[in-house]
């Protein structure tokens, strides 16, 4: 080995705080701690010694290395790593790098070096920074092994250096390029200067019998032009004949137009007056539409308001006439109680006189004596001795009944507690259901109120959303319209010039018979989207005129060049060539929406076919630019298209591409200046739409309005809801507690008749010990009773005991009925506060409404006058308008009549200064023909015979017409011209006495003859007198071409040399490394894997040049077929790209090689194999890798542990162990 890390010394690096020596580092070293440790801070250590860029080290910046700085408490200003390097003879070398703020400073030795010195001594230990052959990071193993085929040659070209000469090869091969063009363009070159030499020969040979032609042609040209001016002249006076007559007549129709002009004048002085006065109005309309508008609202809900509390003061009339019933009821009812009372009282008191007279009666009847009495008692004592048992079990009967008696009482008590009870929760449940009732009556007004509330708003929000949102759509249309408006107007800054141009046609259309008109008015594209691409296919022919010959073609271009007009482009239908319509490009399906311009196009007459096929040429529409290129070069093999996208773009058979759109769009707008008039009606249209619609969109406060009464309305039938809810549940625990009572009740009634069947029993057996009783005294009292007079002792008893006894039984019943007449009553007083608080609070809640209604009554017909009052205004003043319109329109009949009136004179003025117009352009017309006609023979030197005057008095002077802005000048060179004289006695008799009908076919003849003439010199061309000259330049150009040829050729050889000098060098390198990869490779896979049959496989997809593709690796892992690298598992792909690592790292190895948990994605076999091959690699490769597999790590020579300090802390401090495995056998 060239040399082995011997230590790695931080300070303040990252989490190592203050100055750490971790080593010394055996062949073999594993680096062990937990996750968060710092375990790849280590390994970012060793990258940064060693010259790594700061993106691979995590961090953003190099102060970022320094510890404390990720929590912006870094604890120094600088932080270094130093590698020291033991070499082969045992001197160790120290590389250190060191952080100061922003920057680094490296050391070599302690001394400072550049960074390029740094890089070369390391390379010459075997470290190659930029190939990264001495690391690999977490997680790039099975990256390594699933780089596709060209990063995997990009590695290669890093690893064998071939990739610093990629520049120079790609320069020298684009060089070597060039100078074969060069030279083949060159060669071209002279080819077409040969050419040259050998057209300047036939040049020279037409020139002699082209003079030959030309003298011909020019005698006949001077025939031609005498016949010419000849009839011109015949013309001019004929037409100044006509003119004179016109003139006369043109004068007495403009004095009766005057006179109209001046009426239609007032009519529409006084009009504008009535429109300015209806304006007022119409103003005063709207503002009073306004105030009603905002009025309504508040008339509608003042009158809901007093609608609402009319209901409101109803339903508290009737709670409080139903408070009044149970008042007068409850007080009926104590009153009633009151008087039984009194009753019970004088029954009482009756009874009690009763019994008293009728005891002091009966009392007289007996008395007895001392010694009776005495004999009394002492057979009393004898009963009692003799009857003690029966006594006794009397006494036992009588208490049994007393208890009974009791009960029962204490029963017919209870009972009478609940026929009480009872009867207050009946009295609670009629009133609780009156008040669900009127709370349900209240809800179903309520919510009838809401639904018609609601159906209110509804329609409202319609209207109002509606109208906002078809304001918003109308008020873009309109915008769109006022833009094409504008746009339409900034355009007829142009319409003078059109109009002219269009005069031309129809000047044409009146003098030539065969003149149809421009292309743009006599087509239209099908659809709007359509114009762009229209407009871009037919560019210059959209403004050609099209006519039926090109005879015709010919006399218009005459006319222009005699009238000194703008050059206009002609179609002549039977010249032109039109392709024939393609019948198989009407059925095109893919793309879709592909159309012949042709077919898109509606034209009138049906004549002009010709003409639009020839302007569309079987062009295809598209929608796209993609379609359109698609369409025009890949639709069918071998075969090209015209094609145009919908936005212009236009691809061309010829492969040329034009597009750009502005000024496409502003050439299409010419299609629309048509539907000017169109447009200023939908404006007209649209803008009365949007003042409907804003109309409607003013309803907002009417139902802001409507939703405060609906909210108030939801509130009310929310309260009464839960109301009515908490009443119906208070009734039902009314019902159950009345359930309860019946219960209770019948359980009552039961156990009373149950107590009263024990009395009556018991009764029978108290009357029968009652008997014996009697019979014992019978027997004792017997002789007592004779002495007497008495049938019996109990005769005696009864009359005082029955008295009494009676008496005491009365007044018990007599306090019992008062007793419960007293608690009925004391349970009526008890309600008498609530009644009367009840009638109270309905009492004040009337007069409360009561007053709010009058309140709000006074507000409505406050309300509802000022509505009344406005509606009153509005309509008044809607009649007012209504009568004012009315006004408005008979004037304006009146000034429509007048209108018509003066515009059937100005029409007849029109005819005549039409005609005149006509006259004078005619006259204009040949007087500019005999200019044109003159000046062309004084321009093209044609001898014209003369008797007065001679050609260099013909204005010849500029290229512009005549008839500009000077017309002055013009009627000057005209007046010139009139004084020349011309003498056509070379014209033959039948050439002048021709009709004005048979001229056009004599001058057709004659020009037919020079025609012909003409061509033949056309045909001929006119020969070139310099072709001696050309035939010379010609020779020397080609001599300067042979030598720049050779010169090419040099070139082109010297830089192939070099190219192939540079490929065979970057060939060479990148072989070299390959070669020993693809050998060592299947080797290093069978070792790591420990098997035999195991193949890894390298192959350059360019045998050739396999830096310029690919490199495709393969393995077929152990007992497995072969298969792709995705396929494998995430062990064998980690095996596989450790056997591509390892190859690769053989071909130039560092003296360490640094692997950081490389065994995450193997199991407990392959990690073994693996660092068995790594032990097996020791002697001549020190290995350090970071891992957290004890499989892995046992095996290694000694450990470097590295742990997070345990004292608190918001940055981690790593502290570092070391331990020799040497003497732990596995």
């Amino acid at each position: 080995m060239p040399g082995v890390l011997k230590y790695i010394d931080v300070e303040n690096f990252k989490s190592y705080k203050g100055f750490q020596r971790i080593g010394p580092l055996r062949p073999f070293m594993a680096v062990v701690g937990p996750n968060g440790s710092g375990k790849s801070n280590f390994m970012d250590a060793i990258s940064f010694v060693m010259g790594e860029k700061t993106s691979s080290l995590r961090v953003k910046r190099l102060s970022d290395l320094i510890h404390g700085a990720s929590i912006g408490q870094p604890v120094a200003r600088n932080a270094f790593v130093t590698a020291v390097i033991e070499l082969e003879d045992r001197i160790e070398k120290k590389f250190c790098r060191v952080v100061q703020g922003s920057s680094s400073e490296y050391r070599i030795d302690g001394e400072v070096v550049s960074q390029q010195n740094y890089s070369v001594q390391l390379e010459q230990l075997g470290i190659n920074v930029k190939a990264k052959n001495f690391l690999v990071f977490q997680g790039a193993v099975e990256n390594i092994a699933m780089k596709n085929p060209k990063e995997r040659t990009a590695l290669f070209e890093e690893i064998s250096g071939s990739g610093s000469l990629k520049e120079a090869y790609e320069r020298a091969k684009a060089e070597m390029l060039k100078a074969e063009e060069d030279t083949q363009f060159t060669y071209l070159k002279k080819k077409g200067i040969a050419a040259e030499r050998k057209e300047a020969k036939l040049e020279k040979e037409e020139a002699e019998k082209y003079q030959r032609l030309k003298d011909d042609y020019r005698e006949k040209e001077v025939e031609l032009h005498l016949f010419k001016l000849y009839h011109i002249e015949e013309d001019i006076n004929r037409i100044d004949e006509e003119m004179m007559k016109k003139q006369k007549d043109l004068g007495n129709l403009e004095k009766g137009k005057e006179k109209m002009d001046q009426e239609l004048r007032e009519k529409k002085r006084e009009l504008g007056s009535m429109n300015k006065e209806l304006a007022e109005r119409e103003q005063k309309y709207r503002e009073k539409e306004r105030e009603l508008n905002a009025k309504r609202p508040e008339f509608i809900k003042a009158k809901e308001n007093v609608a609402h509390i009319k209901k409101k003061l109803e339903t508290s009339k009737k709670s409080l006439d139903q408070a009044l019933k149970a008042k007068e009821a409850h007080e009926n009812d104590i009153t009633v109680l009151e008087n039984q009372i009194r009753s019970i009282e004088e029954l009482e008191r009756e009874y009690m006189e009763k019994t008293a007279n009728e005891s002091q009666n009966q009392g007289q009847d007996i008395t007895l004596q001392d010694n009776q009495l005495r004999e009394y008692w002492e057979l009393k004592k004898k009963v009692q001795e003799r009857s003690r048992t029966q006594m006794q079990k009397l006494n036992a009967v009588n208490r049994q009944q007393k208890d009974d008696q009791e009960a029962l009482d204490s029963l017919v008590r209870q009972k009478t507690d609940l026929d009480n009870r009872n009867r207050q929760l009946s009295h609670e449940m009629t009133e609780s259901t009156k008040r669900v009732e009127k709370l349900r009556e209240h809800i179903r007004l309520y919510e009838t109120s809401l639904d018609e509330q609601r159906r209110i708003r509804d329609e409202l929000k319609t209207e109002v959303g509606s109208s906002k949102g078809k304001v918003q759509t109308l008020q873009q249309q309109l915008d769109e319209l006022n833009m094409k408006l504008g746009d339409a107007r900034v355009d007829k800054h142009e319409d003078a010039r059109r109009k002219k141009k269009q005069e031309i046609v129809e000047t044409f259309k009146s003098h030539f018979p065969g003149v149809y008109d421009r292309m743009i008015n006599m087509c239209n594209p099908r659809h709007q989207k359509y114009k762009v691409a229209v407009t871009k296919v037919m560019g210059k022919y959209m403004e050609a005129i099209v006519v039926d010959s090109e005879k015709t073609a010919r006399a218009c271009i005459q006319y222009l060049k005699e009238q000194m007009l703008e050059p206009e482009t002609f179609l002549p239908l039977d010249n032109i060539e039109a392709k024939p319509i393609r019948e198989r490009l009407r059925n095109i399906r893919d793309p879709p929406s592909v159309h012949l311009l042709y077919d898109i196009l509606d034209f009138k007459p049906k004549e002009i076919q010709k003409a639009v096929q020839f302007c569309t040429n079987n062009a295809l529409v598209c929608e796209t630019q993609e379609d359109a290129n698609r369409v025009a070069y890949d639709l069918e093999p071998g075969q090209r298209f015209d094609a145009v996208a919908l936005d212009g773009t236009f691809f061309t058979r010829s492969g040329i591409m034009s597009g750009g759109t502005m000024d496409l769009l502003k050439k299409a707008q010419r299609w629309d200046d048509k539907n000017l008039t169109q447009l200023k009606q939908d404006k007209d249209r649209v803008s009365e739409e949007l003042r409907e619609a804003m109309k409607k969109s003013r309803k907002e406060s009417e139902l802001n309005t409507v939703e405060q009464q609906i909210n108030g309305l939801e509130t009310r039938n929310k309260y009464a809801r839960t109301d009515s809810d908490s009443t119906t549940k208070q009734i039902t625990d009314i019902m159950k507690q009345q359930e309860r009572i019946r219960a209770d009740l019948d359980n009552v009634n039961a156990n009373i008749k149950r107590k009263e069947t024990q009395i009556s029993n018991r009764d029978e057996e108290i009357q029968s010990l009652k008997t014996d009783l009697n019979g014992i005294e019978d027997k004792c009292f017997e002789r007592f009773c004779v002495s007497i007079g008495v049938s019996n002792i109990r005769q005696y008893e009864e009359r005082e005991l029955r008295t009494q006894q009676e008496r005491e039984q009365k007044r018990v019943e007599f306090q019992n009925q008062k007793e419960q007449i007293r608690s009925q009553i004391d349970f009526e007083n008890s309600r008498t506060e609530s009644v009367d608080a009840n009638v109270s609070r309905w009492e004040k809640t009337v007069s409360e409404a009561e007053e709010a209604l009058k309140s709000k009554q006074t507000k409505e017909s406050e309300a509802k006058k000022d509505v009344e009052n406005l509606l009153e205004e509005h309509e008044e003043i809607k009649s007012e308008i209504s009568s004012k319109k009315k006004e408005v329109e008979r004037k304006d009949e009146e000034i429509g009549k007048a209108r018509r009136d003066v515009g059937t004179k100005a029409k007849d003025i029109q005819q005549v200064q039409k005609a005149i117009a006509q006259f004078e352009a005619r006259q204009e017309q040949k007087k500019s023909e005999k200019h044109g006609l003159l000046k062309q023979c004084k321009i093209n030197d044609i001898r014209i015979p003369m008797e007065k005057g001679n050609l260099d008095e013909v204005d010849s002077t500029g290229a512009e017409p005549i008839e500009t802005e000077n017309n002055v000048s013009s009627q000057s060179v005209y007046a010139r011209e009139s004084r020349l004289k011309i003498n056509y006695s070379r014209l033959p008799d039948e050439l002048t006495e021709l009709e004005p009908e048979e001229v056009r076919k004599a001058q057709d003849k004659l020009a037919a003859k020079l025609q012909d003439l003409h061509n033949m010199l056309l045909k001929i061309q006119a020969p070139n007198m310099k072709a001696t000259q050309k035939l010379e330049s010609a020779r020397e150009k080609l001599q300067e071409t042979n030598e720049e040829f050779d010169n090419a050729r040099k070139r082109a050889k010297t830089a192939k040399m070099t190219f192939e000098k540079i490929k065979n060098e970057r060939h060479t390198k990148f072989m070299n490394c390959y070669d020993h990869v693809a050998n060592s490779i299947d080797g290093i896979y069978k070792s790591l894997a420990q098997n035999q049959s195991a193949q890894a496989i390298l192959g350059p997809e360019n045998p050739e040049e396999p830096y310029l593709d690919g490199i495709s690796y393969n393995c077929v892992a152990p007992g497995k077929r072969f298969q792709a690298m995705s396929n494998l598992s995430g062990g064998e792909k980690t095996v596989a790209a450790l056997a591509l690592l390892f190859a690769i790292h053989s071909y130039q190895p560092a003296p360490f090689f640094v692997l950081d948990e490389i065994d995450a994605a193997l199991d407990n076999t392959n990690i073994g194999k693996v660092a068995r091959y790594i032990q097996q690699k020791t002697d001549d490769l020190q290995i350090i890798v970071i891992s957290l597999k004890e499989e892995f790590y046992s095996h290694a020579d000694a450990l470097v542990g590295i742990a997070p300090d345990v004292s608190p802390g918001d940055c981690v401090v790593s502290k570092v162990y070391s331990l020799r495995l040497d003497s732990y056998a596995i």
